[in-house]
């Protein structure tokens, strides 16, 4: 009896141990993977002119990092090369420059991107949450609910929008 509970709990401890070393070595092997593409981005960005889409995604790494600031410098960049290039519509590019700016708490500058961005592309799901989050952040309620509503009206699927609109209709009936 007591040498099969002791293979039960080996075999628990083993399945836990073994779960592990997965994610840990996945997580390096992604990290490895981003580490990578910084270097050689920022190496070919600073002998070089680079695309919209390379400035674009050194941008984007930077943002992972949380390196704001750098990200808004490349997004602007991206812009700039995306109108020398004109073959692609850059409300990515402007939503990213938004969340960017989000980052940095200028809620203000990244209303204006993420505006930009839906003028670019009415129906970007994106935008539209990121854009309800950052009236949330500088207290519009009834401004967040429309663009979370908005979201819900392009993708009735959509689980982040769901969920303000849940939120925001709780808050507001409390205030009122």
């Amino acid at each position: 009896m007591d040498s099969n509970l002791l293979i039960v709990y080996l075999s628990v401890l083993l399945a836990i141990l073994g779960s592990s070393s997965w994610f840990i070595v996945r997580q390096i092997l992604k990290t490895r993977k981003l580490e990578m593409s910084l270097e050689r981005l920022e190496n070919k960005l600073t002998t070089e002119k680079g695309t919209a889409q390379e400035y674009y995604q050194l941008g984007s790494i930077y943002v992972d990092k949380k390196l704001y600031s750098q990200a808004t410098v490349l997004f602007q960049k991206a812009l700039k090369a995306q109108e020398l290039e004109g073959d692609e519509n850059p409300a990515f590019i402007y939503n990213a420059l938004g969340f960017a700016h989000f980052g940095q708490e200028q809620y203000d500058i990244a209303i204006r991107n993420y505006k930009e961005a839906l003028k670019l592309q009415p129906e970007y799901v994106t935008s539209l949450n990121n854009l309800g989050h950052a009236y949330e952040r500088k207290k519009l309620i009834s401004q967040a609910l429309e663009m979370y509503e908005q979201a819900l009206a392009c993708d009735p699927d959509n689980a982040t929008a769901k969920g303000r609109v849940e939120s925001l209709k709780k808050r507001l009936v409390i205030y009122n």
